[in-house]
């Protein structure tokens, strides 16, 4: 098994994208059934879909469930004060405390690749009225063995049940899943707001595929352990890291120092 799909019964996002997946043909498929949650299966071998009991957000134990998964994308809602709908994604990780799961000054292992391509995907599907965008990343789980990526519906409970959205979302993980396009370039990304639009584009319209991403609140949270986690936790190679220079204030000087120090290349946006 390669690909694991996560939803929650107690997230209202996720179980609608899995009523879409269960009507594009997921079904019990007897593996898992217990108080923990239910797995199903489609056509394809290589994709499961785990519908779990407990909190998206503190999954940490999914390595054992599916010692043979070799990524995990998590189906769920996205929350804003906006309201704004949005589809949003991101890998995740605590770069201090961990009020949101996981454990503090933990990040996830990413998938750059997979994200870029559902990224580009989604963006060129049809969902009226929807922004598209990723997320610095931020809570749990942590420390899972395999890549984390959240795939997200929002921000407000109107989004979380919207049926045609959801599917949107779900024909695009599984067009991205049967696509995967390697990244030519990988970088960590450091400054920015928590929807960074910068770096947003540079997915879209670059060869470059992104690791673990630090907005600018973060940044007093970034020394060199903090930024070799960034760079070690991604399947792929990390080569670059990306700034957004008008985002770092006083930390711009001692970042630069990090990145040199790492061997980074840099580049400046």
């Amino acid at each position: 098994m390669s690909f694991v799909l996560v939803a929650s019964s107690q997230d209202l996002a996720g179980v609608t994208m899995a009523k879409c997946l269960k009507d594009m043909g997921f079904t019990p498929d007897g593996r898992h059934n217990d108080e923990q949650g239910q797995s199903l299966g489609c056509t394809n071998p290589d994709i499961s879909l785990y519908i779990a009991n407990s909190s998206l957000l503190t999954l940490e134990s999914l390595d054992s469930v599916y010692p043979d998964a070799r990524v995990f994308v998590f189906l769920s809602k996205h929350r804003s004060d906006s309201g704004i709908p949005t589809l949003t994604c991101h890998c995740t990780g605590n770069f201090n405390s961990a009020p949101f799961g996981g454990n503090p000054k933990e990040i996830a292992i990413s998938y750059p690749s997979l994200q870029k391509t559902y990224l580009k995907v989604v963006s060129n599907a049809q969902a009226p009225g929807y922004d598209v965008v990723i997320e610095a990343t931020h809570h749990g789980p942590t420390s899972l063995k395999k890549p984390v990526l959240f795939v997200e519906l929002g921000s407000s409970e109107k989004q979380w049940a919207d049926d045609a959205a959801a599917q949107v979302i779900c024909d695009a993980v599984l067009q991205a899943i049967d696509n995967i396009e390697p990244c030519k370039k990988v970088g960590v990304a450091i400054g920015g707001t928590h929807y960074p639009t910068k770096f947003n584009k540079l997915l879209l319209e670059s060869e470059f595929g992104l690791a673990a991403v630090a907005s600018k609140h973060n940044l007093d949270s970034i020394d060199e352990n903090m930024l070799a986690q960034m760079i070690e936790k991604s399947v792929e190679k990390v080569t670059h890291i990306i700034l957004d220079s008008k985002g770092l204030g006083s930390h711009k000087d001692r970042i630069l120092k990090l990145a040199e120090k790492a061997g980074l290349q840099i580049l400046k946006l």
